[in-house]
């Protein structure tokens, strides 16, 4: 869901030119297309996104500017791919961007939860992809 907000949203910035990839920790749905909920939710919100899930490994972390995880198990698992400081300055929680400065830097994952519960997400989503957003173009 992240990967589509932020893909919306930075579609019409001309600088910086912002390209969006998303990817798993895991293999668990490789291949596979989006979070049928998940995929509801953000198109509900207005937010159009084509995915295809991959898993997150090291070249991803060498090509990428800046890498966003959810929560604390996925800081763990990218963070294993980390083989200098360069590297390990690239790792935010998503949540560390929300302006308003919550109480817990976890997105937490719906998946099997009622649609409410990607609804909720989605909230946190829009506002730390705000913050990131007013950060990349100061």
């Amino acid at each position: 869901m992240a990967a589509a907000v932020l893909a919306n949203k930075v579609s019409k910035l001309e600088s910086p030119k912002v390209f969006v990839d998303s990817a798993g920790t895991s293999n668990w749905h490789v291949g596979q297309g989006p979070n049928p909920p998940s995929k509801r939710t953000w198109e509900k919100a207005g937010y159009s996104f084509d995915h295809i899930a991959s898993q997150f490994n090291y070249s991803r972390l060498v090509a990428a500017d800046l890498v966003l995880v959810m929560d604390k198990d996925n800081h763990v698992e990218v963070s294993r791919y980390v083989t200098s400081e360069e590297e390990e300055r690239k790792i935010y929680y998503l949540r560390q961007f929300d302006p308003s400065g919550p109480d817990s830097l976890e997105v937490p994952d719906p998946y099997s939860l009622p649609d409410s519960a990607f609804e909720s997400v989605l909230e946190m989503v829009e506002k730390a992809t705000d913050g990131l957003i007013e950060q990349l173009l100061i």
